[in-house]
């Protein structure tokens, strides 16, 4: 063998590597989707069937409410603050630029505990509206927060920031030119606003609010403790309640399917937008100062989101720890805290890696293959935890069993539940939710690296493992690290995967959190959650630096439509 011929044979076997990491990944990604459907398709129907005929109506009205509830109110929260932080000057504005993104390191189910801590019936402001007015308790209406529309506020109040980050990223990018004509044809701000500036941004918007939705149906722990029917947790009851995995399937492949016809739907729209640059020099859009009403209008509705998404959340919650007896340094918690670093920081790296096998795979390799393999990675994303748990119990409870009777018939042993209960099968479920944001941050920091750099490497008897770990790794640590963080965090917030899939005795601060509220012990609760939060607002923290940092530039390498 010649030395040239010696030295490309490792260059073609690390490709193969490559390319079958990136395919095993993209395979684990798709196996909950196909498992589903198949154990939805030969399951049984007579629980389906009393639940058509009783609830299942119910679960679809309640769970199409509050997706519809939840995109009109992220969509107008989010546009109208990013338009005012990005396109107006007026007191203050420096700070909401910021702090607008700040309720997104809140779970909606730790911002549901401190709202029925402090607007239910024994709360602060009833028990002080009574004292105030010497009422009993029949004597007046008050809204009640566990309700559908409780729900609905809970979610928009944390959900809004990712319309907000895209929306002022896409309003950053735009030149001024064609607001400015719009303008001297006589519309009004108002008017050109709406006519052209946020057309242009159209897609940004509604992939923001596409992530909003995919969050909305996927959440499982704030309609659970408010006690709203959608099929989230009509797949928990009939998993638990009824014991009957083959309805919890098919309710699962129901939701699969209204979720993927959201991705599609929003994907085709935003295929069919297109706007144009109208000039070959970029002017930046004016800015104007706002004065006395206008002023005060756009600090009163930059601030309510602020202050009913993050400052008095924190302040209940505070106010409610202090007072609890909980012992953040007890071995029990220290346990809790234990248990979910463990699997966050296992899953993270897991992601990251499986992340970076599949975009540089789609870097080397770029075609259908590669390309297919990079979509159906992301698919994950779109699938709320529950509907992955059932379709990674499923098949792993079948193999587990049937390796348990051959054991048994052949060595008279029992091998027991191998993966079945495992937290490496619960890792794996996180790795499937989580993917598209890893892949989201890694894309983007890949997408800075000129293939011309990869050329030179080439030229210089770099193969792909060299390449890899000398010219891309050391240029998009900073993208890898956001990737492993972002998820990190999400799994630190993730409840209905864990609920399901976690090993007996092991509990994480999400589960304590929801075990603690479900038995209406909220002070307790608002220990966990507490630490769920603070952990929440590193990843928020970077996003806030690449604001003020980059003004023109997309808030965040991990956050885009595509994931």
């Amino acid at each position: 063998m010649t030395g040239p011929t010696a030295r490309r044979a490792p260059a073609v076997s690390m490709l193969g590597l490559v390319r079958a990491a990136a395919l095993l990944a993209a395979g684990l990604c798709l196996l909950p989707m196909l498992a589903v459907v198949l154990a939805a398709l030969f399951g049984g129907t007579d629980t389906l069937a009393h639940l058509a005929d009783t609830v299942l109506p119910r679960y679809t009205w309640t769970t199409v409410q509050l997706v519809v509830l939840v995109a009109f109110g992220t969509t107008a929260i989010g546009t109208g603050a990013a338009w005012l932080v990005t396109m107006t000057r007026f007191p203050g504005v420096r700070f909401f630029e910021i702090a607008l993104a700040l309720p997104l390191a809140f779970p909606a189910y730790v911002l549901a505990y401190a709202y029925t801590d402090l607007l239910d019936h024994p709360g602060i402001v009833q028990t002080t509206l009574r004292d105030l007015t010497g009422w009993g308790p029949r004597d007046y209406w008050f809204p009640e927060v566990r309700s559908l529309p409780g729900a609905a506020a809970m979610l928009t109040l944390v959900l809004y920031p990712y319309v907000y980050l895209l929306a002022r990223a896409a309003f950053l990018q735009q030149s001024a030119t064609a607001y400015l004509a719009a303008r001297a044809l006589g519309r009004s701000a108002w008017g050109a606003f709406f006519s052209v500036s946020l057309p242009m941004a159209r897609p940004a918007i509604a992939g923001g609010a596409l992530l909003a939705v995919m969050e909305t149906i996927a959440d499982f722990g704030t309609v659970a403790y408010f006690g709203v029917q959608t099929f989230a947790t009509g797949i928990y009851t009939s998993w638990f309640a009824m014991a009957d995995r083959g309805a919890a399937a098919q309710l699962a492949t129901g939701l699969l399917a209204f979720a993927l016809l959201i991705a599609v739907l929003e994907r085709m729209q935003r295929g069919a937008a297109r706007h144009h640059s109208t000039g070959a020099r970029f002017e930046r859009m004016p800015a104007p100062s706002l004065r006395r009403w206008h002023a005060a209008g756009a600090v009163l509705l930059c601030g309510l989101p602020v202050l009913f998404g993050f400052l008095l959340p924190v302040l209940v919650l505070l106010e409610m720890a202090i007072g609890s007896g909980q012992d953040l340094l007890s071995p029990r918690y220290l346990r809790f805290i234990q248990n979910s670093v463990t699997l966050a920081g296992l899953a993270a790296i897991l992601t990251v890696t499986a992340a970076v096998m599949i975009g540089f795979y789609q870097r080397l390799v770029p075609g259908r293959l590669s390309q297919t393999a990079g979509h159906i990675a992301r698919i994950g994303y779109a699938v709320p935890g529950g509907v992955i748990a059932v379709g990674l119990i499923v098949p792993f409870a079948a193999f587990d069993n049937a390796l348990d009777a051959m054991m048994r018939e052949a060595f008279g042993i029992s091998t027991g539940l191998l993966i079945t209960g495992s937290i490496w099968l619960l890792i794996l479920a996180y790795m499937v939710r989580f993917m598209a944001a890893a892949l989201g941050a890694y894309d983007g920091g890949q997408a800075t690296i000129h293939t011309n750099m990869d050329a030179v490497a080439r030229t210089l008897g770099h193969g792909p493992a060299s390449m890899l770990r000398r010219v891309h790794l050391p240029i998009l640590r900073p993208s890898v690290l956001t990737a492993g963080l972002i998820v990190f965090v999400d799994v630190m917030k993730e409840l209905p995967a864990t609920l399901i899939m976690r090993p007996f005795n092991f509990d994480t601060l999400a589960v304590q959190a929801y075990r603690l509220a479900s038995d209406e012990r909220l002070s307790g609760a608002a220990v966990p959650s507490l630490v769920i939060v603070a952990v929440g607002l590193l990843p928020v923290i970077l996003v806030c630096r690449g604001l003020g940092a980059h003004r023109g530039e997309a808030a965040s390498p991990g956050l885009t439509p595509e994931t």
